[in-house]
């Protein structure tokens, strides 16, 4: 019994979190929808969101292949950028020779403009080649991935290096039991901000290139020929595409540190 009224607790308190940024969500969406026609705002400048779900059905055939397509690579990017710069940060913080050869390198890759790349790997591996788009996620992602896993494997209490050192602990051990628990809040934070990044690499990438049924290519042929609603309901998709992202990681790490969840709620 006990424990169903914990479960209750605990179903309760989530539902009212998830209370306000409901009611918010809707509260704009109404407004969205009567205000524009209360201002008389042209259909052409911003549909209304029923204008929206409309196309999205009648285009539904094309955008869901272009939610695979696209999503597809921003996952491959995601992933190869996340694991590359995973590993550049252990190698960032272990040894300072690959320290002082990385880290000019990773900033210097974050500050390339993504829209100014986009067609130069393009003409690397082809506008009609995934691999293009891949490559734009991948430098996209690795960054604040890389940067954010450095810290976590950095910034460690110097209290608890030193209990590691009076029980003898070697460096392997070290790392393992002190350094990545530690990192392990910080490499989610970098990967739910890279979740993001990675929809929005994907679609900026096919800007200059890819089938006809991608959300890049759609959104800007169908806005080049002023069908606006069917721009804005491959938008929605992106959108919802990238919260699918962010949320596979929230859940991610609520499997993998629940500790970490438990001591923010203590606090």
């Amino acid at each position: 019994m006990a424990a169903m009224n914990v479960g209750a607790r605990r179903v309760a308190n989530r539902a009212t979190d998830l209370a306000p940024p409901a009611a918010t969500a809707l509260l704009v969406l109404l407004a969205w929808e009567f205000g524009l026609t209360a201002l008389g705002v042209q259909q052409f400048l911003l549909p209304r969101p029923t204008t929206i779900l409309a196309s999205l059905g009648e285009e539904w055939d094309v955008l869901s292949r272009g939610v695979v397509y696209t999503g597809g690579e921003a996952l491959l990017g995601f992933v190869v950028g996340c694991g590359a710069g995973i590993l550049a940060a252990f190698a960032t913080a272990r040894w300072m020779t690959a320290r002082e050869a990385l880290m000019p390198i990773a900033i210097a890759a974050n500050s390339i403009p993504i829209i100014a790349f986009a067609p130069i790997a393009g003409a690397w591996f082809g506008s009609q080649n995934p691999s293009a788009r891949v490559a734009i996620v991948t430098l996209l992602v690795f960054f604040p991935v890389m940067v954010n896993t450095v810290r976590g494997l950095t910034f460690v209490e110097p209290a608890s290096l030193e209990l590691m050192r009076s029980y003898g602990a070697t460096d392997g051990q070290v790392l393992r039991h002190v350094r990545i628990p530690n990192a392990l809040p910080y490499v989610f934070t970098a990967l739910r901000v890279a979740a993001t990044l990675a929809v929005i690499g994907a679609v900026i990438g096919e800007y200059f290139g890819g089938p006809r049924f991608s959300l890049g290519v759609f959104i800007s042929s169908e806005a080049y020929v002023f069908r606006y609603p069917n721009a804005w309901a491959a938008i929605v998709l992106a959108c919802v595409l990238g919260i699918l992202f962010y949320g596979a990681v929230a859940l991610a790490e609520w499997l993998v540190i629940p500790w970490h969840r438990r001591r923010q709620q203590a606090r």
